[in-house]
């Protein structure tokens, strides 16, 4: 064989492997991404994705073992790398129908927590397998060629495999999640995995007649696999789509609806359910029954009238669109300066935010985005009057590392003497597993009482905190409310609207509870408890229907 022809078959051999891996990792860390408007992106759903992957990967590795056995393995290597790049065009295209069997349009949350898990085990199963399949037979078929190329033994050809496959695992991984998916989109990354899996195949096809024959099928059906689209949920009966857009971090949408003083607009983020993430009505203020963001001004409707505060500074962790900042502008007494921080982990959020939710940047106002809650803290050397927590993924999922009794004392160090802690809890009532094991970590952490205070109409409760005071209680003195806040008293007063938890003791003060786990950085199973609140309302509801 002439030496360029040679060198060249080496370079060709070479490119498959490293693509091959770049190949692997770019669909497996955007298969949660294209899963995510039906599923989410919760640490069950990755431990899906990966599975599937991984046993695919090594039904693909046995499989390639006797592909590399029979002749010609360049030419095998031609075959598996045109089939890969169809069955990777073709994933946007397949996922929302699939997505749709196992998670149909409509279910509700507490209908949809075996769905998150199982539905999207079966979505993962028929959507990836064969792409994890036939690209982990590239691996020993790409071994036998290579060892057939430059000779010597097989460690020699493994440990080159090997290699290169990692390296581009490496280009894969980094591209995928910080260039292709937040810059092109999940379909366009799809089909940019699928194209360069396909011109890889096409290098090698020189060495046979059958291998041309593979790339000319490759061509033509992943060139129908282009024309097809990825179809994620969209705006429903009576909506609108203002906004669409693949962030580093999720799918995010921003859906409007009604019109003139109706007129409302929610910020959605992976799966829809029934659920949002920010929302924005024409005027700033409470947003009404239902709403757990109007707690958030709870510290101060128990301002004294004849005393506001000059100057009144709220930390905001998980500031999405900038909900909680409007809802305390617009109550707020006129003789008090706001002065509003903002974390928020997706830049996209903020963007959309400042275009779509009047989110302004300004005096008194500092939005970091692309930066953790819990991270920002730490480098913050101030104390703040109230501590805004509603940081959550995917509409329902607290972050781990955002619910721990450490976490909870970091939050106490940057609150002023007097301050407030206003959390929002995706729970159902004070029993309720995520809520039980908040309510006790937070008063562990906070080394003070917290109350719990159920939300109307909704499926939310708000926990209160005051550091080196009390939170007011009903028939208190300090019970008393501005009088653009009054409307909130009433619900407060009703029966087993709130419940108080004192570090180490549960349901003082309320309709009592099971004392919940407390949650450490070295122990924190809240998707389980999630899990769980799911699960245990779905079984209540149905009992109860």
């Amino acid at each position: 064989m002439p030496a360029p022809h040679r060198r060249g078959r080496r370079a060709a051999l070479s490119l498959a492997v490293l693509v091959a891996g770049a190949g692997t990792m770019t669909i497996e860390l955007s298969a949660v991404r294209l899963l995510a408007p039906w599923f989410g992106a919760s640490a069950g759903v990755w431990t899906n994705v990966i599975g599937v992957v991984l046993f695919g990967l090594a039904l693909g590795y046995l499989g390639g073992a006797r592909l590399s056995m029979r002749p010609d393995p360049e030419r095998q290597l031609v075959r598996l790398l045109c089939a890969a790049a169809v069955a990777a065009a073709f994933l946007p295209a397949a996922a929302g129908p699939i997505a749709r069997w196992f998670m149909p349009a409509g279910v509700p949350l507490h209908d949809a927590a075996e769905l998150l898990v199982w539905g999207s085990l079966a979505a993962t199963l028929l959507l990836f397998s064969p792409a994890a399949i036939l690209l982990g037979a590239v691996g020993p078929v790409a071994v036998e060629a290579t060892q057939q190329t430059y000779g010597g033994g097989a460690g020699m050809a493994g440990g080159r495999v090997l290699g290169l496959s990692t390296l581009g695992s490496l280009v894969g991984t980094f591209g995928a999640t910080h260039a292709l998916l937040p810059g092109v989109g999940v379909r366009v990354t799809f089909l940019l995995a699928g194209l360069a899996l396909f011109a890889a195949g096409l290098l090698l096809a020189w060495n046979g007649r059958q291998g041309r024959a593979a790339v000319a099928a490759a061509l033509l059906v992943g060139a129908l696999g282009v024309t097809l689209d990825y179809d994620p949920p969209g705006a429903g009966e009576g909506e609108v789509e203002l906004a669409a857009s693949d962030s580093a971090y999720q799918r995010v949408r921003v859906i409007e609806r009604g019109a003139g003083e109706e007129l409302t607009r929610y910020l959605r983020v992976n799966e829809s359910l029934d659920s949002y993430q920010s929302i924005w009505t024409p005027q700033p203020g409470l947003l009404g029954a239902g709403y757990y963001y109007d707690h958030f001004a709870l510290p101060l409707a128990f301002t004294d009238p004849s005393n506001p505060p000059a100057r009144y500074s709220v930390l905001v962790i998980g500031l999405g669109a900038g909900t909680a900042v409007r809802v305390l502008e617009g109550v707020a007494p006129r003789a008090t300066e706001l002065d509003i921080v903002g974390f928020e982990l997706d830049p996209e959020v903020v963007r959309l935010g400042a275009l779509y939710f009047e989110l302004r940047e300004g005096p008194g106002r500092a939005y970091y985005d692309g930066l953790d809650g819990r991270a920002g803290l730490a480098q913050l050397e101030r104390r703040f009057d109230q501590i805004v927590l509603d940081a959550y993924t995917n509409n329902m999922e607290i972050p781990p590392h955002l619910a721990t009794v450490e976490f909870f004392r970091a939050l106490r160090g940057a609150l002023a003497p007097g301050g407030w802690l206003t959390a929002n809890i995706g729970g159902f009532g004070p029993e309720d597993p995520v809520v039980a094991a908040m309510a006790r970590t937070a008063a562990e952490g906070l080394g003070t009482s917290v109350v719990l205070v159920r939300v109307p109409f909704s499926r939310n409760m708000t926990l209160l905190a005051r550091v080196g005071g009390e939170v007011p209680k009903p028939g208190d003195a300090s019970w008393r409310f501005l009088p653009a806040l009054d409307v909130l008293r009433g619900p407060l007063e009703l029966p087993g609207a709130w419940t108080q938890v004192s570090p180490g003791v549960s349901g003082e003060h309320g309709a009592s509870h099971t004392l919940g786990e407390l949650l450490t950085d070295d122990r924190c199973p809240i998707e389980w408890l999630q899990l769980r609140s799911i699960q245990s309302a779905s079984e209540a509801w149905k009992a109860g229907a």
